[in-house]
């Protein structure tokens, strides 16, 4: 199994005036592969994990998984995971350092899951996950036994975790900024010694959450939902065996947007139609903008049409904010997204970082606290024509939607296209293949 994508590392030039047309394969999800990985990391047992997505933040956790004892081994389209013995048992437990890089998933669930693995643990990363907040996460887990350690500055990482302190009962965690935390906790509660009690006053990306409890029943664990916010976790033990990841609506919005985008049209495979991933969604609102969308057996079809602005709460699927934006300037009428204040503490903050790659490029956006409003500028007006370099900010998901608006407004040059390997090594190959 292999990641190699022919991905460019030199400042890529987006081609435009083209329509999209095409059929793809979407790759596996991210959400699913880092979920599955995790429970497995949990269960102790042997994983076979089918189509999983193989990408820079998923081999920073299979690296941990190999650090944590498992033997690791990739085949044609699978990856075996086998305990072969943890490291740190006895009486002189030797630390074992994680680094995580700059996947705030990965990162998340470790901080849970290491509560209740025997062993002195210490997560690190690179200068950005430094800056992304865990402190609401330690606290809840402290609530429930868990010993953590800040080493830096308190709430964020590095973190020295001692393994096998998680106890149980009932925490309350402010899942606000993220629902990994929930999530994390949830995961990490099937193997505690007692039963667990999480209350969340406060939640955002819920469909997250709705991913997570499908995983852990696919392992056989058992959480369930006490009221509209809080969760009970029994002690459950999990299962190996074999699993497959399904594919992934995140990385099947861009083409998706693309076709809507360019008047094209585009049949993606290897979706779920009953899928829990909440990207989904965006499906329906490409669809009120002005798309077509539906289903033709198997395979998802979005075609073009006359695109319109729209008012969108993107609470629960934060990374389709960018996806959005890059539609926006071609939409008649205004596009406001709201309610996405955590937006600022993701890979980078990508309020900021989309707000000020559209206005490079002669867009008028108008960034708030948690907002942004984009008037359709060039829903009639034809877009500026000259080379503009854009700077994706180190995050994958800016660098593939201003490649969107690369579609439409000529003379786009993305620098650093390679950050996109974080997520989607085969995003420019496809975006080729459409266009």
């Amino acid at each position: 199994m292999t990641d190699s994508s022919s991905m460019p590392s030199e400042p890529f030039a987006v081609p435009s005036g083209r329509r999209a047309r095409g059929k793809l394969r979407v790759p596996p999800s991210k959400s699913v592969t880092h979920r599955y990985f995790n429970l497995a990391l949990l269960s102790g047992a042997p994983v076979v994990v089918e189509r999983p997505l193989i990408a820079e933040d998923t081999r920073l956790f299979l690296a941990a998984l190999g650090r944590c004892g498992f033997r690791v081994e990739e085949g044609e389209d699978e990856v075996r995971l086998t305990p072969e013995g943890r490291p740190g048992k006895g009486e002189q437990m030797e630390e074992v350092e994680i680094l995580c890089g700059n996947a705030g998933t990965m990162l998340r669930f470790l901080v849970a899951t290491l509560t209740v693995i025997p062993g002195r643990w210490r997560l690190d990363g690179v200068p950005r996950l430094r800056e992304r907040p865990v402190g609401p996460l330690v606290d809840a887990l402290r609530g429930l036994g868990a010993r953590l350690e800040y080493l830096g500055e308190p709430g964020y990482i590095p973190l020295r975790i001692e393994g096998g302190s998680l106890r149980g009962g009932t925490a309350i965690l402010d899942a606000g900024e993220s629902s990994q935390y929930l999530s994390a906790i949830l995961m990490a509660a099937l193997r505690a010694p007692e039963p667990v009690v999480v209350e969340v006053p406060s939640l955002t990306s819920r469909p997250y959450v709705d991913v997570t409890l499908a995983a852990a029943t696919a392992f056989d664990g058992h959480i369930e939902r006490v009221g509209p916010r809080a969760y009970r976790v029994r002690p459950s033990a999990l299962r190996g065996g074999r699993l497959r990841v399904e594919g992934d609506y995140s990385a099947a919005c861009y083409p998706a947007a693309a076709a809507a985008l360019t008047g094209g049209e585009v049949l993606l495979e290897g979706l779920s139609p009953d899928s829990r991933q909440g990207d989904r969604e965006l499906l329906d609102l490409l669809a009120e903008m002005g798309a077509e969308v539906f289903w033709k057996g198997e395979l998802l079809r979005v075609r073009g049409g006359e695109l319109r602005g729209i008012k969108a709460d993107l609470s629960g699927m934060p990374d389709q904010v960018p996806t959005l934006a890059a539609l926006a300037p071609f939409a008649a009428g205004e596009t406001l997204i709201y309610n996405v204040a955590h937006l600022r503490i993701k890979e980078s903050d990508r309020l900021e970082a989309m707000a000020t790659g559209l206005a490079k490029l002669g867009a008028d956006v108008r960034e708030g606290r948690d907002s942004l409003w984009i008037p359709g500028l060039w829903s009639e007006a034809e877009p500026p024509a000259d080379t503009v370099h854009v700077d994706p900010w180190g995050d994958h998901r800016i660098a593939m939607s201003l490649a969107l608006v690369g579609l439409r407004r000529p003379g786009v040059v993305i620098d650093h296209p390679e950050v996109v390997a974080k997520s989607y090594p085969g995003f420019w190959r496809d975006l080729a293949k459409i266009v």
